[in-house]
């Protein structure tokens, strides 16, 4: 099933496709003179940077600007990280955060998303972020972390610091970024202080939670430092947290906009993972990834020097027309769909398993309970800042009940 028809009223993310339709226009490598940056933005030039750690590295260190308590809080972020440092601390948290760890969630993620729907029973009018989108991953991440129910408030307010981008442009460069560091370094602090005590009481009495585990993993006579465990708790924040939020926003939006859709996944549910794709696909959270080159590289026809700030387009990458079949067409059924939103080589997002098991869990839940959900009004939505993330602050819908 295809579907070209849009309907409700413009929206800020209708734009995006023809930002990454000029940006290929232009060529698959080109330079930004004003931002002093390259743009990779073709299907095969994304994968080949995305594949080659040694050449296009993740540490931004030499090139981006640094403020002390950031730099603390990433020690465990793996996503910064190239070989061998990135192998070793993926491999000590992969002991505890196993496939099977997050498949034993889905019983707790269906509990909590029927808790939440059961919060708006009376209601035909909601906000799906403040109901659902944002609440559930956060939730899911503190239990999972035995962080006590009384303190997931605190997960809520630090994320929406982090990834509110209130201190960004339209576009990042590095004095939006320094900026943005210093903004959000006081939630940084104090995120990092909590973590650590609360890693500090699990040493003392392990339990059989995700930290307790990540306490106890060890590789080759090698744990994992209490600062390296603060920086994959960060992790998970952005992995486990906003990309889910986005997820199910985009979902809802997209399917609003193409009618038809929801009607057709509630006919045969075993497409709902295949329409999860799909929106990933037309539009991923995380759009833009920076890596660094290590040294003079030739890309797409054009020498690049040492210690380069790259930018590879997964938007643009995931509408290329030489990889997809009619890629403007939002086809929640496509088959193959090869698309770059999580990443692809080694930095392959480790949160993916766990964003698409949430987004399905909870978006069939929607299905089942809502014969008939839509966006009454797009002049009420409200949307993330899009040079931090693709997706919706605030989307009021309209149900119907059985």
């Amino acid at each position: 099933m295809t579907s070209t028809q849009l309907t409700g009223a413009d929206s800020p993310l209708d734009a995006l496709p023809e930002r990454w339709r000029s940006l290929r226009g232009a060529g698959p490598v080109t330079y930004d003179e004003e931002r002093r940056q390259w743009h990779v933005v073709d299907h095969q030039g994304v994968a080949a940077v995305l594949s080659d750690p040694a050449t296009y590295s993740s540490d931004m260190t030499p090139i981006a600007p640094t403020q002390e308590d950031f730099e603390t809080f990433t020690q465990g972020n793996f996503v910064g990280m190239d070989p061998p440092e990135h192998r070793k601390l993926r491999t000590l948290v992969s002991q505890a955060f196993t496939p099977r760890v997050v498949h034993g969630l889905a019983p707790r993620i269906e509990a909590i998303c029927a808790r939440l729907f059961d919060g708006v029973a009376d209601r035909d009018r909601f906000d799906l972020v403040d109901t659902l989108a944002y609440p559930l991953p956060i939730i899911v991440i503190a239990e999972l972390l035995g962080v006590p129910t009384e303190d997931h408030r605190l997960f809520q307010e630090w994320a929406a610091t982090l990834f509110g981008g209130d201190q960004l442009g339209d576009s990042l460069d590095m004095a939006d970024l320094e900026r943005a560091l210093e903004a959000i370094a006081p939630t940084v602090r104090e995120m990092n202080g909590y973590v650590l005590d609360h890693i500090r009481r699990r040493r003392a009495d392990p339990g059989d939670d995700l930290t307790s585990r990540l306490l106890s993993a060890e590789v080759d006579g090698t744990r994992l430092e209490d600062q390296e465990i603060v920086g994959f708790v960060a992790l998970l924040l952005v992995a486990g947290h906003i990309t889910t939020t986005a997820l199910l926003g985009n979902a809802v939006v997209t399917f609003d906009r193409h009618p038809g859709t929801l009607a057709a996944l509630r006919k045969d549910p075993d497409r709902v993972p295949a329409a999860v794709e799909e929106v990933l696909r037309w539009l991923p959270p995380f759009p833009e990834l920076g890596r660094r080159t290590t040294r003079a590289v030739e890309l797409g026809g054009h020498e690049i020097p040492a210690d380069t700030l790259l930018m590879v387009h997964l938007g643009a990458a995931n509408r290329d027309p030489s990889r997809f079949t009619s890629p403007d067409v939002f086809d929640p059924a496509r088959d193959p769909n090869p698309h770059l939103t999580f990443g692809h080589g080694i930095h392959f997002c480790f949160g993916a398993p766990l964003a698409r098991l949430e987004a399905r869990i909870a978006l069939q839940m929607m299905m089942d309970r809502f014969p008939d959900v839509a966006v009454p009004s797009y002049d009420d939505v409200t949307y993330q800042n899009p040079a931090v993330i693709v997706g919706v602050r605030h989307l009021p819908i309209a149900v119907t009940r059985p």
